[in-house]
């Protein structure tokens, strides 16, 4: 059996600028109140398993839940902080554990802000190919868009990009970044 571990990092650097350009906001919130336990080690499920390994478990309807109520307020606090609205956020890279939830927070995010309609490019995903790859699929999607890899999906100069990512026990950050132009 093998093993494959995905990881990932950016390095941003600062420049000098007549418009602010890099991370303008960034905001985090912690969860733990009732769900630090949405993840907890536990037996095999599998009644064949012999072995006392302990696996890594998941409450994923409450995880759910949580994510859709959650993730847009720390978004959109962020968002907030610098005193811009949704629209004018060019790209919204979150952490991607289906594609289902990450739609589902999207309209949840387009509600909380007031927002009727978004462009429809303005999220890209690439779970069906690369899986759930955690907070990875940031620094990941960032690195395949600038690139020139995900043609749907292309960093202009000045963009407004905005990050969100989820933690276990429901750690929430999220970030606005300005590309350079």
């Amino acid at each position: 059996m093998t093993s494959l571990t995905r990881a990932s990092g950016v390095i941003l650097e600062a420049r000098q600028s007549n418009t602010p350009v890099g991370i303008l906001s960034h905001y985090t919130e912690t969860f733990t109140d009732g769900n630090a336990f949405v993840l907890h080690m536990g037996a095999s499920s599998n009644p064949d398993y012999r072995e006392s390994n302990l696996f890594l478990k998941m409450n994923g309807r409450k995880l759910y839940e949580q994510a859709l109520k959650l993730v847009p307020l720390v978004i959109k606090n962020s968002i907030d902080k610098i005193g811009l609205s949704l629209n004018n956020i060019d790209k919204l890279l979150i952490h991607q554990a289906n594609n289902k939830m990450d739609e589902a927070i999207l309209k949840a995010l387009s509600d909380l802000c007031g927002v009727s309609r978004l462009p429809c490019d303005i999220m890209p995903m690439s779970i069906s190919w690369l899986g759930n790859s955690s907070v990875a699929t940031l620094p990941t999607l960032y690195d395949l868009m600038s690139k020139g890899q995900f043609p749907q999906h292309v960093i202009k100069p000045n963009a407004l990009l905005a990050f969100a990512a989820v933690g276990a026990g429901i750690n929430i950050n999220s970030m606005i970044y300005r590309v350079p132009g």
